[in-house]
């Protein structure tokens, strides 16, 4: 019951499903996450943490970034069929097109800084 419990806690945050809407276009680092949600770095990184607790994203080393992808290994199966229905949610959102609109023109070597 704990697993479930946590797997929807994890998708309670519109900015949450935002960025699981942003990460099934591509990978992101956190600075590309936090210019298009317009929030403070730390709390774009709490998000991804209950994300990757959940199951629902994992990280990968790449050079000075870290890149977030979704996690579709299974994990927590829970969330991997949470999101394969996820894909398919939201298609008509404004906010989410937006969103996946605005990630054809943020480039991770303009605004991330050289220390991440």
């Amino acid at each position: 019951m704990e697993k479930v419990t946590s797997t929807f806690k994890a998708l309670s945050d519109p900015n949450r499903i935002r960025i699981i809407k942003m990460l099934q276009v591509r990978p992101l680092c956190v600075c590309e996450i936090t210019e298009q949600l317009g929030l403070a770095p730390s709390t774009v990184s709490k998000h991804l943490s209950i994300l990757n607790d959940a199951g629902f994203i994992v990280d990968e080393k790449d050079g000075k970034w870290v890149n977030y992808s979704l996690d579709e290994s299974g994990r927590n199966p829970y969330a991997l069929r949470l999101l394969f229905q996820i894909k398919e949610w939201l298609l008509e959102d404004e906010i989410i097109q937006a969103d996946v609109t605005a990630l054809q023109d943020i480039d991770r070597y303009q605004i991330c800084s050289a220390d991440e």
